[in-house]
């Protein structure tokens, strides 16, 4: 790790350098290491000084942006085959439920068994689910395991996220692990950016089955990244014995750990919030966007602008997890979700919409990155999997919940009320929850 070295605008400036510099001028590279470290390429700076995590974040990208091109390929796949948003419903549940489902498992799993085997083994599975789907879409097979070998994916990979949060503070010192799970994060915005661009572009020249295959070659591209890493970075925990509680008992400690910490479930409770708005919006952009006058099309620009809007807060982020007070920075983010959804409904031009996804986007990206920055700092390392793997599927299923509920509210109240009962919904959490001690 380099111990004096900060990258300034593409020159270096070592420590002893800075200290021969006047107190003005001193004044001046300090403000500008500040300004580069809220810089959205921060985050991958740190990354890719360090071998092993450059590694890891490499095949998590490859499978991320898998994930966005398979999951259009999938939905494309599926209506075309049977024209019924029904099928379509069943298709995305099958998909997201078995992480809701399997999470905790995956937690305990992530904590007994050896991780470097756990996450090959996840991703051959699900290479080889992919191979199914890709003959089912080539061969024209029954529609019916279009969801059911999604669900089997899903499920496959229920501990590979506990697993890759877990070892991360193993491959990071402490001093960088907020930018690393910056760097991490941000992936995934791109992803929702460029997995549907490429997925697109692949059913425009080709088929669904090529996508599933391009995904299920990432698996194993991901499998020969876990396989390079070092054996003591992906071990298990020191304290955990094998096979020697029940799975009650593993997934009681989880919670437990959850519990004892004094912000653990404040802190997971703004994730389930800030996941029940992106639930709504997915649902809600569809009818902002028709507003705008883009039709259809609005909403793929407005879930790109919230996926940009999480790229570019990416070095805020990092600074962000390093806050020793994460309930405040939580509040900060809550706040500004908060206000920003209502306004929508006063918005009438696409530029503004558009700049206010991305606002939201950077909010979100910064809460998760706190989350699980302060998570992996404060629990015991021998129980955090098991509690990841409840704080994680707990997110996902307000995903789920924010979708649901839209429909109603609407019908209910209307959009623009819709936008404020979620708004409500941030700022309360904010501050009945967040701003306790």
């Amino acid at each position: 790790m380099p111990s004096t070295t900060e990258i300034t605008g593409g020159a270096t400036c070592s420590t002893a350098s800075a200290d021969r510099l006047t107190p003005g001028r001193r004044g001046a590279v300090d403000r500008l290491r500040g300004a580069l470290s809220l810089s959205p390429l921060a985050p991958f700076a740190v990354a890719l000084r360090e071998r092993d995590l450059r590694r890891l974040l490499a095949g998590l990208a490859a499978s991320e942006i898998g994930d966005w091109l398979y999951n259009l390929a999938l939905l494309a796949l599926v209506f075309e085959r049977t024209e019924s948003s029904t099928w379509l419903a069943i298709t995305t549940a099958a998909r997201i439920l078995p992480w809701v489902l399997f999470g905790p498992l995956g937690g305990v799993l992530a904590d007994r068994l050896d991780r470097r085997a756990l996450m090959i083994g996840s991703d051959v599975l699900r290479a080889a689910c992919m191979a199914v789907l890709t003959a089912v879409a080539a061969a024209h097979g029954p529609v019916v395991l279009i969801p059911a070998m999604a669900a089997l994916c899903t499920t496959a990979g229920a501990a590979y996220a506990p697993c890759v949060v877990a070892v991360l503070p193993q491959l990071v010192d402490d001093e960088r692990l907020g930018a690393a799970n910056a760097a991490r994060v941000s992936l995934t915005h791109l992803a929702v950016v460029a997995g549907p661009v490429i997925g697109a572009g692949l059913l425009f020249v080709s088929s669904a089955a090529a996508a599933f295959a391009v995904n299920g070659v990432t698996f194993l591209a991901g499998a020969a990244v876990v396989a390079s890493l070092p054996r003591p970075a992906l071990r298990r925990p020191a304290g955990v014995q094998r096979a020697t509680a029940t799975l009650r008992a593993d997934v009681r400690d989880g919670w437990q750990a959850l519990r004892g910490h004094p912000d653990g479930l404040a802190l997971v409770g703004a994730g389930v919030v800030d996941s029940a708005v992106y639930g709504a919006l997915t649902v809600l952009f569809v009818l902002i966007g028709r507003r705008l006058g883009l039709g259809d099309g609005g909403y793929g620009f407005l879930l790109a602008a919230v996926g940009a809007g999480g790229v570019l807060s990416g070095g805020l982020a990092g600074r962000a997890a390093a806050s020793p007070h994460p309930r405040r920075v939580l509040l900060v983010a809550l706040v500004g979700i908060g206000v920003s959804l209502p306004l929508f409904a006063v918005l009438g031009w696409i530029v503004p919409a558009l700049v206010l996804a991305a606002f939201i986007g950077a909010g979100s990206l910064v809460g998760e990155v706190v989350v699980d920055t302060s998570l992996q700092r404060s629990l015991d390392p021998a129980v955090f999997a098991r509690a990841y793997g409840l704080a994680l599927p707990a997110a996902l299923a307000g995903i789920v919940a924010g979708s649901l509920l839209t429909p109603p509210c609407l019908s209910l109240v209307g959009l623009d009320a819709t936008l404020a009962v979620f708004g409500g919904l941030a700022l309360a959490y904010g501050g009945l929850v967040l701003t306790r001690a």
